[in-house]
């Protein structure tokens, strides 16, 4: 598995100084990075938002629904 950040690299080198790892597990994660330019930080993702105008309409037609059955 390679890197995905400068700071990924950072916290393994850190761990494996502590030895909390293997010097061979850093070395395998090190080859398969090879010398690409990593960014600093990966951010996460930004999840989807839905698409609102569809629920508001549900619930308006429900809302009009009860108001004819009041009727």
């Amino acid at each position: 598995m390679p890197f995905k950040s400068k700071a990924q690299r950072r916290k393994f080198a850190e761990l494996l100084v502590k030895g909390e790892i293997s010097p061979e597990t850093y070395e395998e994660w090190n080859r398969e990075t090879g010398g690409k330019a990593l960014p600093e930080r990966v951010k996460h993702k930004a999840k989807r938002k839905t698409k609102r105008k569809a629920k508001v309409k549900k619930a308006r037609t429900a809302k009009r629904a009860k108001k004819a059955k009041k009727r």
